[in-house]
């Protein structure tokens, strides 16, 4: 694992988010400089920044949200790190944890020379990466499919499909038909009410 050993005035510490970032910048003995919660735009950062850019490094958590800040610094030419997200979790794991205490342990980190670096894509590679990530991911995902569809096949006894699975080869749906209908008696015809019995004499009719 590579660690980041540059000595530099300041640095720049950052907790990010989709929509919120937490920037935190130390000098080089140490001191708080800077530490706000800014939206996670190009503007609000680089105006925060302003007075400590010549000399500053930047680091962040490789997560999902880093390509546009790292496209912003390499076009603003200032060094930009990524941190390793697994070891960066071994190193500063505490019982505190917010945004605004992991902003200044990765500013710590920097500045310690014990930040974990990951690899920076560049712009140009990373839509291939991504698309192979995610085709990977779908290839999996077909796999268990198919081995729920086998696992069904072998619990019906069922003739096995082919290697090469597709819609026509799986065959038409077997369905199981469904049970016949509970025997009821059929109502009464409208053109034929129902008849009713006689009524049987009482004795003082017979008496008669």
């Amino acid at each position: 694992m590579r660690f980041y050993t540059k000595q530099r005035q300041f640095y720049c510490g950052i907790d990010l988010h989709t929509r919120r970032m937490y920037v935190c910048i130390l000098s080089n003995v140490g001191e708080i400089v800077f530490h706000n919660n800014l939206p996670a735009s190009p503007h609000p950062f680089l105006d925060a920044i302003a007075p400590f850019r010549d000399d500053l490094v930047v680091g962040v958590e490789c997560m999902f949200t880093w390509y546009w800040l790292a496209d912003l610094c390499l076009k603003e030419r200032i060094e930009f790190v990524l941190g390793h997200a697994l070891h960066m979790k071994a190193v500063h794991g505490a019982k505190v944890k917010n945004d605004k205490v992991d902003s200044q342990k990765i500013a710590a980190l920097l500045r310690g020379g014990n930040f974990p670096m990951a690899y920076v894509y560049p712009p140009e590679m990373r839509s291939t990466r991504d698309l192979l990530r995610r085709r990977t991911y779908f290839v999996r995902r077909r796999a268990d499919l198919l081995a729920h569809i086998q696992n069904t096949n072998s619990q019906y006894n069922l003739p096995e499909p082919g290697t090469n699975w597709r819609a026509h080869d799986l065959g038409p749906l077997q369905t199981t038909p469904p049970p016949p209908p509970h025997p009821t008696l059929p109502p009464p015809h409208p053109k034929h009410p129902p008849t009713t019995l006689p009524r049987r004499p009482t004795p003082s009719q017979n008496r008669h």
